[in-house]
């Protein structure tokens, strides 16, 4: 996948950051830990273990530095054979504000396409994000499992139409 080359900060000098989105490697573990914590300890996602996250390291995508560091991260979970959660989105707060949100949930949403769901969707406290990205409001009562999160709102996007772009961006 080719680099995203992206401004880091407009009022410092013209230096650029080369960002990589991509699927997720074992040596990434820590860096997704790190950031999913960081926005954990504040209740605003859910904590993963190194283990968790190791196991479903297939179902992560992240946007790295050229140094390796995980700035961005999101990930697919199954949660039928058509469709898909996005769970773990999370951008480094030094990195808010660089599309890095946006470019890892499309990886993910790629990564669903392939797999063959025809949707995909999240529960959130930030819904403008998602909407801004072509999300729906959508009930909560058809994810019974969610029932117990009713602090979130949840939000849903058909891929299906966009399936052969999607794949084909993965």
């Amino acid at each position: 996948m080719t680099p995203v080359e992206l401004v880091r900060d407009p009022h410092q000098r013209a230096a650029r950051d080369q960002i990589a989105v991509r699927r997720a490697r074992l040596a990434d573990v820590g860096g997704i830990v790190a950031l999913v914590g960081e926005w954990a300890a504040e209740s605003l996602l859910l904590p993963r273990t190194a283990a968790q996250v190791a196991r479903a390291v297939d179902d992560y995508c992240v946007a790295v530095d050229v140094r390796g560091r995980v700035l961005a991260c999101a990930a697919v979970r199954e949660y039928s054979p058509s469709l898909a959660e996005l769970v773990s989105v999370a951008v480094s707060r030094a990195a808010h504000g660089r599309g890095l949100g946006r470019l890892v949930v499309h990886a993910a949403e790629s990564l669903a396409a392939v797999r063959g769901h025809a949707a995909v969707f999240a529960h959130t406290l930030q819904p403008e994000f998602f909407a801004a990205l072509g999300y729906e409001r959508a009930d909560r009562a058809a994810y019974p499992e969610k029932r117990a999160r009713p602090h979130t709102l949840c939000v849903r996007r058909a891929l299906a139409a966009d399936a052969s772009e999607l794949a084909a961006a993965a």
